[in-house]
């Protein structure tokens, strides 16, 4: 995929893009932090692609703590968003951004409820299978911080992280409709925001005996 294929914003998206998303009825967020503890890392770029693949890459600041044209479009109630592992990324948007998404898709979570003929859901391997793409992972443990000189290969991951996953989200809907598990699925993405304030107290383990 060539660069030409998506932009790269400061701190937030502008009106025009806004309003090019607010038109869509499903968007692939992703995000990419300097590790996997939100109180702890801090959000460095935040992923988006719209079915016309249109990718956009949002570059947040150290300290930045709003976004707003972003979480006007993250609360946007008629538009789906569609993550890979909604649960961390959701919970770092809520931590440093104020941001409350709603509703969502993960596509890890109808991996595991639809593909229960393999263990492998992670989305280098959900992107394989569905897509026939093999995705490069190589830039996944990199210093995001220095947001200003990211590299080529840091832009085309980012940006192949999100371009995939509405086509492989569609893929994921037939097979759970196939196997009578949509509505549990539903039921999962719906918990999601009360699972990620449970992570965000640091809360383990409270539905365990």
């Amino acid at each position: 995929m060539e660069l030409t294929d998506f932009q790269v914003c400061d701190r937030d998206i502008d009106d025009e893009i806004l309003t090019q998303y607010l038109n869509a009825e499903a968007i692939a967020v992703d995000t990419e932090t300097m590790g996997l503890l939100p109180w702890r890392d801090r959000l460095c770029l935040v992923q988006l692609c719209d079915p016309q693949g249109r990718v956009t890459a949002i570059r947040i600041a150290k300290g930045q703590e709003s976004a707003p044209n972003l979480q006007k479009l993250m609360e946007a109630s008629h538009i789906l968003k569609v993550f890979h592992f909604a649960r961390f990324d959701i919970a770092t948007l809520r931590y440093h951004l104020d941001i409350q998404v709603l509703p969502i898709f993960c596509t890890k979570i109808a991996s595991k409820l639809a593909r229960t003929y393999t263990n492998r859901h992670g989305l280098k391997d959900l992107i394989q299978e569905l897509e026939q793409v093999e995705l490069d992972k190589s830039a996944q443990s990199s210093d995001w911080g220095n947001a200003a000189s990211l590299s080529d290969q840091q832009l085309r991951y980012a940006a192949n992280d999100v371009r995939y996953l509405l086509s492989a989200q569609q893929k994921l809907v037939a097979m759970l409709e196939r196997e009578d598990r949509l509505e549990l699925a539903q039921a999962c993405f719906e918990c999601l925001p009360t699972i990620v304030t449970l992570d965000l107290l640091q809360f383990k383990d409270i539905f365990e005996h």
